[in-house]
């Protein structure tokens, strides 16, 4: 254990954990939300700290991430935990184990960055479960990584107060934030009152400029309306950007929505025509093969980095038929 960052001390040995929009005001033994940080005594403590539940070598084009360091392997890491219940979640028995469980092996940052160069891969990924929630653990693994040269990518929900993210973002290369759909959304399905504090966080990321993708899992009678779409499609394009890439993720049953279908193909298809006439120039889709998922010329459609699942061709800046430079980062990553 370590004391947690980001809280207050209360009276009566209380106190209230400032890490996100929460801000849950726990007495002496409670847990927050996330199940991973503790009021031991007027202390607020994460149970977390240095304890990982799962360590993998993925593409980073599974977090997903397609404009980041393109073709590069990143050590992947995650602790149990999560401050979202959300009903469709993929990883529930670690961001919710039963019984509230804290399972994993003491693993130290210098051991993932050793590891990570051991076998040469030029970053880190702290994904599965909701990163912030572990960030008094995961900012000892980010310095020491940017330290040795390796990048920082996170994929997350985006539930993080903005004095959080501003010290995140000094170490963050990348993020992919899987912004859910609307306020009626985000309450039926993630029990939290807003979609607000998640487009705040995004507003931070982009003035720190950490490179941003954004995922919407498109769930039938959820948030898969014009509307809804549109919706999200334009507030991207406003706040972060027409070059922020967008994927449009394929929803299949699974956790408490197992009565729900899987999002069809046209759907997807709807969303993606949505985005691109509106203006978004790099616009995915997931979860099921397609042609979208190569990168095309916003220019003249030509394409210029072509995908097949989570392998890549040549990654080139630039368009083979017009010149059309496109939006990469993290290139210096790139073998």
């Amino acid at each position: 254990m370590k004391e947690a960052m980001f809280y207050k001390k209360m009276k009566n040995k209380a106190v209230q954990c400032q890490l996100c929009p929460h801000f849950c005001f726990l007495k002496s033994c409670e847990k927050g939300k996330c199940g991973v940080r503790m009021n031991k005594e007027g202390t607020l403590y994460s149970l977390v700290y240095r304890k990982l539940c799962s360590m993998a070598v993925d593409a980073i084009e599974k977090k997903p991430l397609f404009h980041f360091a393109p073709g590069t392997k990143c050590l992947s890491i995650a602790t149990v935990g999560c401050n979202l219940s959300c009903s469709f979640c993929q990883n529930w028995e670690i961001s919710h184990p039963l019984g509230g469980e804290i399972c994993g092996e003491e693993t130290t940052p210098e051991r993932i960055i050793e590891i990570a160069k051991k076998q040469d891969l030029p970053g880190i990924a702290y994904t599965y479960t909701e990163p912030t929630i572990a960030i008094e653990f995961y900012l000892e693994v980010m310095r020491l990584a940017r330290k040795e040269g390796l990048y920082n990518v996170w994929v997350s929900n985006g539930y993080t107060n903005p004095e959080p993210a501003k010290r995140i973002s000094g170490f963050l290369d990348a993020i992919n934030v899987d912004l859910k759909g609307d306020i009626k959304f985000y309450q039926k399905l993630c029990d939290v009152p807003s979609e607000k504090p998640m487009k705040k966080v995004l507003e931070i990321y982009k003035s720190k400029n950490v490179w941003i993708e954004i995922t919407n899992l498109v769930i039938p009678e959820y948030n898969d309306s014009i509307k809804q779409i549109t919706k999200l499609v334009q507030w991207v394009k406003k706040k972060l950007g027409p070059e922020t890439p967008i994927h449009f993720s394929r929803f299949f049953p699974y956790h408490k929505l197992q009565n729900v279908r899987f999002t069809p193909a046209e759907t997807l298809e709807m969303a993606a025509k949505i985005a691109d006439k509106n203006g978004m120039h790099y616009i995915y889709v997931g979860n099921v093969p397609n042609p979208r998922e190569s990168t095309y010329c916003p220019n003249c459609k030509a394409v210029i980095i072509k995908r097949n699942g989570y392998g890549i061709g040549e990654i080139k800046e630039r368009c083979p038929r017009c010149g059309y430079r496109i939006k990469l980062a993290g290139l210096k990553w790139v073998k």
